[in-house]
């Protein structure tokens, strides 16, 4: 794979989401810049309780029928599991999923919680995680293609600029890729692909699957439409068609719940039917519903499952058990986005007076209005490193939560939106241990790479905290000055570079250390002997991470497979800090990874990095990425050896 492929394999996907979202708040910015928060309260409050009762119950119905996939899932991958069973790993997984939009807490990681704990191998996991995956793509291509036949013109901005017939071929050919899944499943459901055998569903399982996937699309986008005034024109059919392409986009930007772009795309889809108040409250109300109430459920469950599985280990908890928690680092990361997104909003809303300016000072209040989109996209960058685990996005996390509350009180908002901030500020200090990579800037020694991003971020926060004080522009949202017609060109133009300066520079300043790895001489098998580690005979190479007396192993390069030999060797926070170390050496040369004849002490930590769990016959454990094939490996690693 050339170097440009593999860029755009790793960071495209991510520069995407990052251009959907971009755009997704330059149209919030221009549909919020006349709209008045009583209005969207007022509209709340017009909502009757019925409705309210009403959406409530079609939210159950959208759960219960998510919870037949797992169950599906895992009579397809020959080890049915109760029904009880899989509508509890299908709640938690879909609910995770929805909220946390990451990877690293996707319904994946969640289901092969539940099921490794349940029997099933990794092989099965992987069956049925693809099931499940496969499921909902099915029914929004098969609902979507139908509708798309039905109603060419539902797609907001396409009309007048694509041909009713060329969106018409679009839904035949939606309709075509479900119709050769099902013949596919009838006439032939064995065939392999790319070197691997792809088994699939019996045909009345795979038509199950697909008329499922409908209803489940449909019942969902029901709660919306329950929550929605009568409108002329827009029957449900046509709501459905607006709710996928808004959930698909959501999906594609990959931002926790969808956040910012699934509301946009409802938004101007819904905007030639109903005032935006009532569709702003018709998005809350259902956020709460199926996004919110379903979390604290589902986390309340997840917990109870994991404190389950680990009671006898509640005596003797330690510092590294804390560490490999496979859930609190991602959700912390969830969190914050989150609120990084509320702020953005809030920055986008006109402002509500400030109350404090008597004793803070006109100018405080002046740049209040102002920080609140900057400090919202910089916790953006801050919930990226977060997930990624690093320190240094756990202590800038926590001030830009502290400031945010700060802001969000000086330019007049309810106390209660302050106060989450602050509290939000407190559980993320509470989740220390969860957070132990090192950066670039923290990790290595500065140098001129690092410098300059460094000193770039500081002069676009002071150029942008300076603009902030001015009238012209103090009360609008810092991305959206370069569009307004109001500020010179030179503001507009100062404020855009000094916003992407600021960005971009704090994505560089929060890129994990450097990775290097080491020769596999007489040097590197002392260090490894003096660690106490395990010095294989034959090794193609090893990784050392620093740390207190710093931590390492070795490991042998298969052709699409790097396996280290052994569990890490020295300081416990240095251990933890090797194993991403490898994932990320392995990501970037394009090859998965794995570890061979490890303990059973570290496996929470192996899964948190996305490795399943294989047992060997010695008692000790192969770690691998779900779905590959354990005794292939063992098999490429004999003839290697």
């Amino acid at each position: 794979m050339s170097p440009v492929l593999g860029a755009l394999k790793r960071h495209g996907p991510t520069v995407f989401g990052l251009l959907l979202l971009l755009g997704a708040l330059y149209v919030v910015q221009r549909e919020f810049r006349h709209l008045s928060l009583a209005d969207v309260r007022t509209a709340i409050e017009a909502v009757p309780a019925r409705t309210l009762w009403i959406a409530a119950g079609w939210t159950l119905l959208a759960y219960a029928v998510l919870t037949i996939y797992d169950r599906l899932g895992s009579v397809y991958a020959g080890k049915p599991v109760s029904y009880l069973r899989t509508s509890l790993a299908s709640f938690c997984a879909y609910t995770l999923a929805h909220n946390l939009g990451f990877a690293a807490v996707s319904g994946a990681a969640v289901r092969y919680r539940f099921y490794a704990a349940w029997g099933l191998t990794p092989g099965e996991v992987a069956k049925v995680i693809a099931f499940t995956s496969l499921t909902f793509g099915l029914g929004g291509m098969a609902l979507g293609g139908a509708i798309l036949i039905h109603d060419p013109d539902i797609i907001p901005g396409a009309t007048g600029h694509v041909p009713a017939w060329a969106m018409q071929l679009i839904g035949v050919a939606m309709l075509c890729v479900v119709a050769s899944y099902l013949l596919l499943a009838r006439f032939v459901p064995h065939f392999t692909a790319f070197g691997h055998r792809i088994d699939l569903p019996r045909f009345r399982m795979a038509l199950a699957q697909t008329l499922l996937a409908a209803v489940d699309v449909a019942v969902t986008a029901m709660i919306f439409y329950a929550l929605l005034p009568p409108a002329e024109g827009l029957t449900f059919p046509r709501f459905v068609g607006l709710y996928l392409a808004a959930y698909t986009a959501g999906l594609a930007a990959n931002v926790p719940g969808g956040l910012g772009v699934f509301d946009t795309a409802i938004l101007v889809g819904l905007q030639p039917y109903i005032p935006a108040p009532q569709v702003i409250s018709a998005l809350l109300l259902f956020r709460f519903y199926y996004y919110i109430v379903p979390l604290f459920l589902a986390g309340a469950l997840f917990a109870g499952f994991e404190i389950n599985q680990r009671r006898h280990l509640l005596g003797r908890l330690g510092p590294e058990t804390r560490v490999t928690d496979a859930l609190e680092g991602p959700a912390m990361a969830g969190l914050a986005g989150l609120a990084g997104v509320a702020l953005i909003f809030i920055g986008a809303l006109p402002a509500r007076g400030a109350r404090l300016a008597q004793w803070a000072g006109e100018w405080a209040a002046l740049a209040s209005h102002f920080a609140a989109s900057v400090l919202g996209s910089l916790l953006l960058v801050a919930a990226y490193g977060m997930l990624r685990r690093l320190r240094i996005a756990w202590v800038s996390g926590i001030v830009l939560l502290m400031l945010g509350g700060i802001t969000a009180l000086l330019r007049g908002e309810p106390w209660f939106i302050s106060g989450a901030f602050l509290a939000l500020a407190g559980l993320v200090a509470c989740m220390r241990t969860a957070f132990y990579r090192d950066a670039r800037l923290t990790g290595e020694p500065l140098t001129v790479a690092t410098l300059i991003p460094l000193a770039a971020s500081a002069t676009a926060a002071l150029a942008l905290a300076r603009i902030g004080w001015r009238e012209p522009v103090a009360n609008e949202a810092w991305w959206s000055v370069p569009f307004s017609e109001q500020a010179p060109d030179t503001l507009r133009f100062a404020v855009g570079l000094c916003g992407v300066l600021l960005l971009v520079a704090a994505l560089r300043l929060l890129r994990p250390a450097r990775i290097r790895e080491s020769d596999f001489d007489q040097a590197a098998r002392t260090r490894l002997a003096v660690l106490g580690g395990r010095v294989p005979t034959t090794a193609d190479a090893a990784l050392f991470a620093d740390g207190g007396r710093g931590a390492g192993f070795a490991f042998l390069k298969l052709e699409n497979l790097w396996v280290g030999l052994g569990d890490p060797a020295g300081d416990d926070g240095a251990r933890i800090a090797a194993m991403w170390r490898f994932r990320d050496l392995c990501e970037r040369n394009g090859v998965g990874h794995a570890f061979w004849q490890v303990g059973p002490g570290l496996l929470r930590a192996y899964e948190d990095t996305g490795l399943a769990t294989v047992p060997l016959e010695d008692g000790s454990f192969l770690v691998c990425p779900a779905g590959w094939d354990a005794e292939a490996i063992l098999e490429a690693m004999k003839a290697k050896a």
